[in-house]
């Protein structure tokens, strides 16, 4: 452990569980890298994963968004790629972008694709599904609103789905944002986990919470408070 994370964890007590907003303060003091670091909740879930009916999974705009752009490609034809091109589209294309990815280019972050292309896109699955970039109707990358959705995606427009252990992962904003503006995001991330809880899930549902930077300790939160 490096000199710096010893002297963090002796900053606050890690056996503590804190109200977020206690948490979120804790996470901006001890965000101490030379660069601007993502804060990030990671919330282990009362969920069987491997029942269909116990997914755990969706999107969301943050009210103050994560503090980057999403590099966000569009598969469409026509009159879609000119509405995604002025929604601010990084890479835009049909056929063509489709067999570029095929044959390894992959500069995005988010993949959107409209419904009259996704019998192509799906060829892609074994290279697009093992990083998480296939389009999907449950996250709204599948979609004819095309300037809507890059909008949203590049304004920040977050997707939360629990992982095989029945993990949620994801950015909930910079450390540079002022309390109350991360406080807001990661409130409104719980929330929505919270209202996304299957109704076939059993016993404790959210059962713990960790709040953390990307190079600082994490935090454990209160489960018990009401998101």
């Amino acid at each position: 452990m490096g000199k710096r994370i010893a002297a963090l964890d002796k900053g606050f007590d890690k056996l503590k569980t804190y109200s977020l907003e206690e948490g979120v303060k804790l996470v901006k003091k001890n965000a101490t890298a030379k660069f601007d670091e993502s804060v990030e909740l990671h919330v282990r879930l009362g969920i069987d994963v491997k029942q269909s009916d116990q997914q755990v999974r969706g999107t969301l705009n943050l009210p103050h968004g994560i503090g980057k752009s999403k590099k966000v490609a569009v598969i469409a034809k026509g009159e879609k790629l000119t509405e995604a091109k002025a929604a601010g589209a990084d890479l835009m294309g049909s056929e063509d972008l489709i067999e570029a990815i095929a044959k390894g280019s992959m500069d995005f972050e988010v993949l959107v694709a409209t419904p009259d292309m996704m019998k192509d896109v799906t060829k892609l699955g074994k290279i697009l599904g093992p990083r998480g970039l296939m389009p999907n109707p449950k996250s709204g990358t599948v979609t004819f609103d095309i300037g809507r959705t890059v909008k949203e995606l590049k304004a920040g427009r977050v997707e939360y789905k629990a992982d095989s252990m029945g993990i949620v992962h994801t950015v909930v904003g910079r450390a540079s944002f002022d309390l109350t503006k991360l406080t807001e995001n990661a409130r409104t991330m719980l929330e929505a986990i919270t209202k996304a809880k299957p109704q076939t899930s059993k016993g404790v549902y959210m059962k713990s919470i960790t709040l953390t930077s990307t190079m600082g300790p994490g935090v454990h939160l209160d489960t018990a408070q009401k998101y």
